[in-house]
């Protein structure tokens, strides 16, 4: 595919949703590694990258100064995009997912935390285990439906748990029988998410996913791996098989007809 046409596509999706927010698009020009598109508002700022050595779609978000945006970008979305070998279907997917973090009531939390000035400083990325457990969905469709029950049902999100129930599995069973392209592009998943995940998900990754895998299993996809992820999974075999100390158990919701009969 064209990558050109395919990111202009995007951004148009996007230019779409971010316009009725009172958001216009810049004039603003990439270098010979990137295609950049950039939205701006009297408060904040959207910026979409494709960065062509990573092959790594990106949507960042950031507050507005009076010279511009203030560049403490926040990575909201990272989506692998290969164009020798995606399809529209994997465009359309990150359209999709780019259109659902700039639109609604994660918008109008995202600004209203905006104008307050709230800043987090996160030295290892900012991107949670919920966050991760929904990029699995671009390779396992079915855990949309996993991950929305398990939000309804639980708070916060049990995230060991959930990865043990419903990731683990699937990701054994895909690296067992999977081509190398197919292990390669779960590989890249997992670099991405390491390199901008916190250190929930950096554990998740290690110490439960990687760990999980049979030795001969893990070999299959530890040759994909970068060199912080290949480091970190290596330094982590030394938890396998060993006990540790579980989730606290979390209090399940109540469904609405319950939290009613209760105020009665």
């Amino acid at each position: 595919m064209d990558i050109n046409k395919v990111f202009e596509g995007i951004c148009l999706k996007v230019e779409e949703t971010l316009s009725p927010q009172g958001f216009a698009k810049q004039k603003i020009s990439g270098n010979d590694n990137e295609l950049v598109s950039l939205y701006t508002s009297e408060n904040s700022a959207y910026s979409i990258v494709y960065f062509m050595d990573k092959q790594h779609m990106v949507m960042r978000h950031c507050a507005m100064t009076e010279d511009g945006p203030d560049n403490n970008w926040r990575v909201l979305a990272t989506w692998m995009f290969d164009p020798e070998h995606d399809t529209q279907k994997e465009a359309d997917s990150i359209a999709n997912d780019f259109v659902d973090n700039c639109s609604g009531a994660v918008a109008a939390k995202r600004l209203k935390a905006t104008k307050k000035k709230k800043k987090k400083n996160d030295d290892d990325g900012n991107a949670d285990p919920l966050f991760l457990s929904k990029r699995f969905v671009a390779i396992f469709p079915e855990l949309k439906e996993e991950i929305k029950t398990e939000e309804d049902c639980y708070y916060p999100f049990r995230s060991v748990t959930f990865m043990r129930a419903s990731v683990v599995p699937k990701v054994n069973d895909y690296v067992a029988r999977g081509t190398d392209k197919d292990i390669e592009k779960l590989a890249q998943l997992l670099n991405t998410q390491y390199a901008n995940g916190d250190a929930d998900t950096r554990s998740i990754i290690t110490i439960v996913i990687l760990n999980a895998l049979p030795e001969s299993d893990y070999e299959k996809i530890a040759k994909f791996l970068d060199e912080d992820l290949s480091k970190a999974s290596k330094a982590a075999l030394k938890f396998k098989g060993k006990k540790v100390k579980p989730e606290k158990p979390k209090k399940k919701k109540k469904s609405i007809v319950e939290r009613l009969q209760t105020r009665q």
